[in-house]
Formats: C-alpha cells, sequence, structure tokens
C-alpha cells in the first residue's frame, strides 16, 4: 500500500512516514492507490467511485496525440480541482518568461559566480531567479533558464501551466510534496514536474539552490540511441515516480499558479494535495544521475557531448531539440593519440552550464559549483588556455575524472538573457580572457 499523509499541526501536513515510496520505470502506465479500494478497476470514471472520490484526468499531451506520445494520467480526489475561487495576479519577482524581451541576445560569452544566499528568507517560489530563455510559453516552444535559492519551506503551493519543471538541484535536499505522492531529492539527482501538477517544496537541510529548465515544448523523453543498441545512457528503470500519497486537511491554503507567463494566485479552503489514487503515464519522476551509464570511445577522438544526453525534448525538426538535458558525470579517459578535453567548437545550439559539483575538465578555474556559463549559438568556446596546455603535455595513460559532474540544458534557439542576468555582481566580466593568451601555431 501506498504511503498516506496526515496532519499533525494545523500549519502544517506531514507524512506517516519520512521516506517517500516509489514506483520504477520511465513514461510507464502505473496503479497506485494510498487507501485500499480507492482505484477504480476495469474503468476510468464509474457512475459511483469508491469513497464517492471524484474522478479527474490531466492530460500532458492532446487527447489526439499519437498512442507513442499521450502522456495522461487519471487522478481519484477527495474535492474536485475547480473547487477554488478565481485567481487574481500576483507578484513577479525576479521570475520571466518567454517570450524574453528585456534584453536583445548577445554572441558574448558570458559566465556568473555562484548567486549568494537571498537577502530576506525565501521559499522556492520567491527564490527562483531566470536567467533567460527563448521562445515563448503561450505558443509551446523554447525554455526558461532559472536558479533558486531557498532557505524556507513554502507554506502553500505551486504548478506551472506554461511547461514541465527539470529541476537541478546543486546544495541542500529538496523535498517535494505532489499530488502524485512525495518526491525526495538531493544534489545529483534530477526530477521533473508535469505541466500542470501541484506541489509544495520542503527543505529537510534549512536551505537550498540549484537550476531549473522551463520546458514549453514536447516532454521530456529518452533520447533514441541509434547505433548504441538497446541499453546504455538513462535506463528506463532507474526513474522512480511516487506512489500514491495525499493529505486531508480542512484549513485555507494557498495557490500560486504560473499561466501565459504570469503569477497568479488563489486560496482553496482545503489542501488540494487530495489525490487519494491514480494510474496513467503522466507523473512526476526523478533520477540518480549516478546511474547514467556513460558511452566513451574505447579508441580515438571522442565522441559529440549529446552522447551524454539524459532527457530530450524533440522539436518540429527532426534531431534538433527544443531542449537538451546533458550531464557529464566522472568516468574513464581512455583515448589514444587524442585531445582529451572538449575541443574548441561553434555549435548551432545554444548551450546553457551549470556546475553541481567539483571541477569542469575544460576550466582551469573560474567555473565554481552553482555557477552557470551561455555560450548561444556559433559562439566559439572550449577549454581554456591552462586546459588545453594541461591536455596537449598529458601523458595518455588511462585517466578517471573524479569529483565532477556538470551538465548543459542545449535548445535550439540563441537564449536571452534577463536584466538581472547582465547586471548581477556575479556576471564575470573578464570571462573572454580565458582564451586571451593562446599562443600562434608554428607554421613550416
Amino acid at each position: 500500500m501506498s504511503e498516506v499523509m496526515e496532519t499533525t499541526a494545523p500549519a502544517r501536513p506531514a507524512p506517516r512516514t519520512a521516506e517517500p515510496a516509489y514506483l520504477s520505470g520511465f513514461g510507464n502506465h502505473f496503479a497506485t492507490e494510498a487507501e485500499p479500494g480507492a482505484l477504480p478497476q476495469g474503468q476510468n470514471s464509474p457512475q459511483r467511485t469508491p469513497f464517492g472520490l471524484y474522478t479527474e484526468q490531466l492530460s500532458g499531451t492532446a487527447f489526439t496525440a499519437p498512442r507513442t506520445e499521450n502522456r495522461r494520467s487519471w487522478l481519484y480526489r477527495i474535492r474536485p480541482s475547480a473547487n477554488h475561487p478565481p485567481y487574481r495576479p500576483h507578484a513577479q519577482g525576479l521570475l520571466r518568461s518567454g517570450p524574453f524581451t528585456e534584453a536583445p541576445p548577445t554572441p558574448n560569452r558570458l559566465r556568473w559566480d555562484p548567486l549568494p544566499p537571498p537577502e530576506a528568507p525565501a521559499d522556492f517560489i520567491e527564490g527562483l531567479i531566470t536567467f533567460g530563455g527563448n521562445g515563448d510559453a503561450e505558443t509551446g516552444a523554447g525554455v526558461g533558464v532559472h536558479l533558486y535559492r531557498a532557505d524556507r519551506d513554502m507554506d502553500r503551493l505551486f504548478y506551472n501551466a506554461d511547461g514541465e519543471l527539470l529541476i537541478v538541484p546543486q546544495q541542500g535536499r529538496v523535498r517535494l510534496v505532489t499530488e502524485f505522492g512525495l518526491l525526495l531529492l538531493g544534489p545529483g539527482e534530477i526530477a521533473v514536474i508535469p505541466r500542470g501538477v501541484r506541489f509544495r517544496a520542503e527543505l529537510p537541510d534549512g536551505a537550498a539552490n540549484g537550476y531549473i529548465c522551463e520546458n514549453y515544448g514536447a516532454l521530456f523523453r529518452l533520447p533514441d540511441l541509434g547505433p548504441i543498441g538497446a541499453n546504455g545512457l538513462a535506463n528506463p528503470r532507474d526513474f522512480l515516480s511516487p506512489r500514491a500519497a495525499y493529505e486531508d486537511v480542512d484549513q485555507p491554503t494557498e495557490v500560486i499558479q504560473k499561466f501565459a507567463g504570469r503569477l497568479w494566485i488563489t486560496e482553496f479552503d482545503h489542501s488540494p494535495l487530495d489525490v487519494v489514487a491514480w494510474h496513467g503515464n503522466l507523473a512526476p519522476y526523478k533520477y540518480d544521475l549516478a546511474r547514467f551509464n556513460t558511452i566513451n570511445t574505447v579508441s580515438f577522438d571522442h565522441p559529440d557531448p549529446s552522447i551524454f544526453t539524459v532527457l530530450t525534448a524533440p522539436s518540429d525538426t527532426p534531431g534538433t531539440a527544443n531542449c537538451d538535458f546533458v550531464v557529464f558525470p566522472p568516468r574513464w579517459m581512455v583515448a589514444e593519440h587524442t585531445f582529451r578535453p572538449p575541443w574548441f567548437h561553434r555549435n548551432v545550439m545554444s548551450e546553457f552550464m551549470g556546475l553541481i559539483t567539483g571541477a569542469y575538465d575544460a576550466k582551469a578555474g573560474g567555473f565554481a559549483p552553482g555557477g552557470a556559463s551561455l555560450h548561444n549559438a556559433m559562439s566559439g568556446h572550449g577549454p581554456d588556455q591552462a586546459s588545453y596546455q594541461n591536455a596537449v603535455d598529458a601523458e595518455l595513460k588511462p585517466h578517471k575524472l573524479e569529483n565532477t559532474l556538470a551538465f548543459m540544458f542545449e535548445t535550439r534557439w540563441p537564449i536571452r538573457p534577463t536584466r538581472f542576468a547582465l547586471e548581477t555582481p556575479a556576471m564575470q566580466l573578464d570571462y573572454d580572457d580565458v582564451w586571451a593568451n593562446f599562443d600562434k601555431a608554428r607554421l613550416p
């Protein structure tokens, strides 16, 4: 039986146990109930549901999407989710959305130091800061790139009507209490919250920070493996979705939603995290990046960085993603006669990079955990001078890259930075200098 959440104090519903329970598999059709007999059998919407629960379908794709693409779940809840007064506009803070119009896109390479803690206490939503993005939330294309800094639990709920949220913790654990159940994740793990799913973020360690990719486009999925074959990269069995859990709480609960780029707020007279049972293939999920099965060369050269793709959100152009989530984990380097760090390159895709822990092998300094960089389309980039020289001089014996975990949000359109990103003291105004001292090649 799945975990059931009960109230222990008027202001803070709490789970019966501290550890969430999970269902294994990516995009599986799950069936889970927090009370025996709560899930209808044999049909989705019977005339009379068990316990008088209310039936609701949550559709993550259009009704007529092909079966292979169709994502939806059926929820059985204590009250209808429509049971609330109108939403009213809510303060935006530093959260922005597509279309991004505060500043023009820039071809310049940008890099930021880690942000300081928030000046005033902030929960997960108050601590959101948008660094940039592309596309348009209303037309369903592009991404938003955010960082979060939080030092207090949420005492309200949030959901995003504009896209799904890919959450990448960098420091501190986050406990996500969702309509579907509980997810606990920390640095080295990721979570995806589907569009429209309400949740509350709690901080078991008292504070947390990390990165978020808001995907306006097609849902994230596992990339095709092509010649790799049936196995490798992120394996489906390692993705975990929550077992059903619910709150039966009759007290006012604020709910904030992001809709068409703006925040809105209303107040329910109860907690809408009241889903007692659910079944379907649309649900929040988490993944431990340590389980990523890295594919690399065992002869010479090394593959394109696309070989490190964990999740991809395709676009209408085959092979060109609305967004790829790419990870650079600890791994062995054994290539012969090969410059082993990432080579210099200019890319049609735009790359926003973050560092979770350790050091990135193409940067000898200046790129710290919690920091970020942006290399827009066709902007030349690659190893800094010190990393380049170390790689050229290195003895090419088997070497394991350890104490490292970096990632990229890679997207098909230029990322427009926000005013905050361009004006924050955390921006490194001397970033271009890392490529300033290369010697001229020695021609015959």
